[in-house]
């Protein structure tokens, strides 16, 4: 399946997880379109200032690659600055934030894959 980019459903979710601002979503595919176990695939927005908050993921594996922008992600015990072409992987009960901090729209490619029952 391809899918054009003028053909991708925009979502916008506010203050997501308890983050500030607004999070835009641009769905590459949903969940029920894939045959894998898989709840998310999509382009994340981040406007300078927004955030996502905290939240756990449990029972399914998220990844984050960065395509452009400056961002702080944080493990709840560390904090780091992530830049484009940077990934990230939370799951098995991990928990994640982050927040753009830079003065241009923070894009992050979203993947969140959920384990086999």
């Amino acid at each position: 399946m391809i899918r054009s980019a003028n053909e991708m459903e925009t979502e916008i979710r506010h203050e997501m997880r308890g983050g500030k601002g607004d999070v835009t979503f641009i769905h590459a595919f949903k969940g029920d379109e894939m045959t894998a176990p898989c709840r998310l695939c999509a382009t994340l927005i981040l406007e300078a200032g927004c955030s996502i908050g905290t939240h756990r993921h449990e029972g399914e594996d998220e990844v984050y690659y960065i395509l452009s922008g400056t961002g702080r992600l944080s493990d709840g015990v560390t904090e780091t600055v992530v830049t484009a072409g940077d990934a990230v992987l939370t799951g098995n009960g991990e928990s994640h934030s982050i927040e753009n901090i830079g003065d241009e729209p923070l894009k992050i490619f979203a993947v969140v894959a959920t384990y086999a029952e």
